[in-house]
């Protein structure tokens, strides 16, 4: 199964960050997300955690839809 993990953050319904587990690290699209993607990426616990939530979340509900 082709299965991927999307976080979007967004402010003022503008995307500013994403996460994407086919990429594996965090993306910013405007200045303040770029900065905050590099806080994020530079915290090896928390990409560890975030490259998880493919097997925590999505394979695990699968089969429920």
């Amino acid at each position: 199964n082709n299965i991927e993990y999307i976080y979007s953050g967004y402010y003022n319904m503008d995307e500013i960050i994403r996460f994407s587990s086919s990429v594996g690290k965090f993306v910013g699209y405007t200045e303040f997300g770029v900065k905050q993607a590099n806080y994020f990426n530079s915290q090896a616990s928390y990409l560890a955690q975030m490259r998880a939530q493919k097997e925590t979340v999505c394979k695990h509900n699968i089969d429920v839809y």
